[in-house]
């Protein structure tokens, strides 16, 4: 057996690890019980489901440089941007071929399968699987979106599209520049997206409008930019972790996206 803090070769049944010292049964049995507390719920989401992640023990082999990859990361996020670029321009209004609920069906079963296996995989290529199934469906609410607005050729678009850029790459930025600011921003947003969801879905029941928790989804998702920017530097760096960091950048940007076309979409109106 290995110890699962050094990955030193110890005896079975050794309580010791005679390299670093640490308990083994104990420790191994309690490592093992927390990862299966987050991968059996079939949901490898959320503070758990990263926390999962930074612990899970990774070895050397798999390591790759910070340069090689945070390249991998930025590949894999313009490629998913890419993908809803297209989409904008060769589908437009998905409503036009498929009615609004056997699509939402399909976005919920594809997104949410996308998210379970790139989260639940340790191979980068079946990571790389999952995130197109994220990015595939969410980019076509995207082009519905956008064609709602005019079109990908239509100046609101564009406005939107450089906001978002503009807030993306100051946010990165700021993340890289300043950890200690996004360190322990984590806790405090997902309680704030937990109360944004539920305070949209209360106004959609009423038929209120939206524009004032709009603002707020933007800004909030402008910080999970900085937030997932910062934490990507965390993760021990690998292939599959960049891929799955990739999917919690894309997921940010997409919805402040979505917003700020939203928001833009009101003023004009």
């Amino acid at each position: 057996m290995r110890c699962p803090y050094c990955n030193s070769e110890v005896k079975d049944g050794s309580k010791f690890c005679t390299e670093c010292g640490a308990t083994l049964n104990a420790a191994a049995v309690q490592r093992e019980q927390d990862l299966e507390a987050v991968t059996n719920t079939g949901l490898v989401l959320g503070a758990a489901a990263r926390k999962a992640r930074l612990e899970a023990y990774v070895s050397q082999d798999q390591i790759i440089g910070a340069r090689a990859y945070n390249g991998i990361l930025l590949g894999v996020l313009a490629w998913g941007l890419l993908v809803n670029v297209l989409l904008c321009f060769t589908v437009g209004d998905v409503y036009r071929y498929v009615s609004p609920v056997a699509f939402l069906i399909g976005y919920s079963v594809l997104a949410f399968a996308g998210i379970f296996i790139s989260g639940r995989s340790d191979k980068p290529l079946v990571s790389f699987l999952g995130y197109n199934m994220v990015v595939i469906p969410f980019g076509l609410v995207i082009s519905t979106m956008v064609e709602a607005y005019g079109g990908p050729y239509s100046s609101l678009v564009a406005d939107a599209f450089l906001y978002t850029l503009v807030i993306s790459l100051g946010m990165a930025g700021m993340a890289l520049a300043f950890p200690n600011l996004f360190q322990k921003l984590g806790g405090a947003l997902l309680g704030v997206l937990f109360g944004l969801v539920l305070c949209e879905i209360v106004l959609l029941i009423l038929g209120r409008d939206q524009i004032i928790t709009a603002w707020v989804a933007a800004a909030l998702f402008s910080l999970y930019i900085g937030f997932d920017v910062y934490r990507s530097q965390q993760f021990p760096k690998t292939v599959d972790n960049a891929v799955d960091c990739a999917l919690d950048i894309y997921m940010d940007i997409a919805n402040l996206f979505l917003r700020i076309l939203q928001i833009l979409g009101k003023r004009k109106d």
